[in-house]
């Protein structure tokens, strides 16, 4: 594995390696991994495999595919048997009877509990089969004292082998097996969410939900940094690609490495070939995708949603509204969308999880569809002008004051709410809205907006918060008289938790530049890239 293909992902790395490492001294927390597609849950996994050695722990990587209960347990044992012979035994077959008969003098009782599960497959008896496979761990513990981690990749495809009552079955043994730790990963976060949070609730081996998230907007440029050296792309080009591909590593490899083997090409030509020509990676992609929708019984009903949020229109109210449905048939819409993960839900508004898809459907797919001619050389001219005044109205803004740009975001509010840090916010309608100049240097500048029945102070600072800085915009707060008054500090850095925990005392909101980012996200508005 090259280096950008696992990169600053540290921190993910280092929580897995202590989870399983705790295996060994009796601590077992099994784990879900979650995360949308592309975001690097199979890059995370393999880096750990890569580097986690510990001879008293067996780690064993399924990829859970769409097969019979057969083929899943053939490859299971093979892959329990594989890697247990592997780090003493030299030219080893990947063929069952073969790794049987290697080890069966190491592990006899296993290997009978496995001949058995074999010969329960050929009978097809399948009554007890899956818990039968999954129990063989505590059975090769006894004999070795080696503790297993089993990974399943995308185990939600456990549901097609056909299991009765798969997840009750599955967690009785998760309470009892003590020595086998289970990590689980899945591009599915809603439902994997739910099924943790129902079949697989528990009083004792319950899993950890770790998210993994998409680069934030620092890890990004250092990634285009390190992967583009001495490559000539304009700093504000690459600026765009980190808002572009929302920070997901899959979209910035794939275009990093477009860029590197044909450097005389410029980004709208390596964009314009990687979205629009048929033969271009996502352009194949995303029509995959588009035909997964379509599948759906409301397929079409489902993708004129995505479209109109791909838009900008995505009010809930106003999707209901522009598609022509219930209230009641438009929840039920909403609901199936969000179950794929496709978009977010975040108060009144829905959002594409996926910027690039998005992007793609609007400009590519909707453009396409709508042509009443196929003229294949007007519609890619079309297409490089919405690349290239994307690009230019990303450049724009970003050039722009971020209090300009802080005014024109609360010009668009209209009474909707949405959530901040798990915190309901309601986005007041505002009848003024004026530049604020601070007494304090700390804070020196910020915004005011009076609405009907509050009063929004909100102060701006580009260099990081710290203590003094909330302790100082509170006061500067007092000067202004309102029964229902939001304070709200601002800042394009992270911001530690010394600092968010002194203006949680202070009953001040703070936001950084993600904060912010989620924000104009559902209004459309160019993001912020710092």
């Amino acid at each position: 594995m090259r280096k950008e293909d696992f990169f600053n992902r540290s921190g993910y790395l280092d929580m897995l390696t202590k989870r399983v490492s705790g295996l060994k001294d009796g601590y077992r927390q099994n784990m879900a991994i979650v995360g949308e597609e592309l975001v690097g849950k199979t890059s995370l996994l393999f880096r750990f495999l890569d580097t986690f050695t510990d001879n008293r722990i067996l780690v064993m990587y399924i990829e859970v595919r769409a097969e019979t209960l057969a083929s899943f347990a053939k490859r299971f044992i093979g892959i329990l048997l594989y890697n247990f012979l592997s780090p003493c035994e030299n030219d080893l077959e990947e063929n069952i009877s073969f790794l049987l008969n290697k080890s069966e003098k190491y592990i006899p009782r296993t290997v009978c509990k496995i001949r058995a599960i074999l010969h329960a497959l050929e009978q097809r008896k399948k009554n007890a089969l899956f818990t039968e496979l999954l129990s063989l761990t505590e059975t090769f513990y006894q004999e070795t004292t080696k503790s297993c981690v089993i990974i399943f990749d995308e185990f939600q495809h456990l549901e097609r082998l056909g299991v009765r009552n798969l997840y009750r079955e599955w967690a009785k043994l998760l309470m009892t097996q003590k020595n086998t730790m289970y990590i689980i990963a899945s591009s599915m976060v809603f439902k994997t969410k739910t099924v943790l949070a129902k079949q697989l609730s528990l009083l004792f081996g319950n899993f950890e939900i770790i998210t993994l998230q998409p680069f934030d907007i620092k890890t990004s440029s250092a990634y285009l940094e390190h992967t583009l050296k001495g490559h000539p792309l304009n700093p504000g080009y690459k600026e765009f690609l980190v808002s572009f591909s929302g920070g997901y590593p899959f979209y910035l490899k794939i275009i990093t490495e477009e860029l590197r083997r044909n450097e005389k090409r410029s980004l709208v030509d390596i964009l314009e070939h990687l979205l629009f020509d048929y033969s271009g990676a996502l352009h194949q992609r995303f029509t995959h995708y588009v035909k997964r929708i379509l599948d759906h019984t409301y397929g079409h009903d489902h993708l004129a949603a995505l479209y109109l949020i791909a838009q900008g229109r995505n009010k809930i109210k106003d999707v209901t509204l522009l598609l022509r449905k219930t209230a009641a048939q438009m929840n039920s819409r909403i609901n199936h969308i969000l179950e794929t993960d496709i978009i977010l839900k975040n108060g009144d508004f829905l959002k594409m999880n996926d910027r690039v898809f998005g992007f793609w459907l609007r400009y590519v797919y909707q453009e396409k569809s709508n042509s009443l001619t196929f003229d294949a050389k007007n519609q890619k001219e079309k297409f490089r002008d919405y690349i290239e005044a994307a690009i230019r109205d990303f450049l724009y803004h970003s050039q722009r004051p971020i209090t300009e740009r802080l005014n024109e975001l609360l010009e668009a509010f209209a009474d909707d709410t949405i959530q901040v840090d798990k915190k309901k916010v309601k986005l007041s309608h505002f009848r003024e809205i004026k530049p604020l100049e601070f007494r304090s240097n700390c804070v020196p500048c910020g915004l005011l907006g009076r609405s009907r029945e509050s009063l929004w102070i909100i102060g701006f600072k580009k260099e990081r918060l710290n203590e003094e800085d909330i302790s100082l915009f509170a006061q500067e707060c007092k000067r202004y008289h309102h029964k229902i008054q939001r304070k709200i500090i601002v800042t394009l850095h992270d911001i530690d938790m010394n600092t968010r925990l002194r203006a949680l005392d202070e009953k001040i909101w703070a936001w950084d530049v993600n904060n912010l980012n989620q924000i104009l996200d559902l209004f459309s508005h160019a993001r912020v890239v710092a």
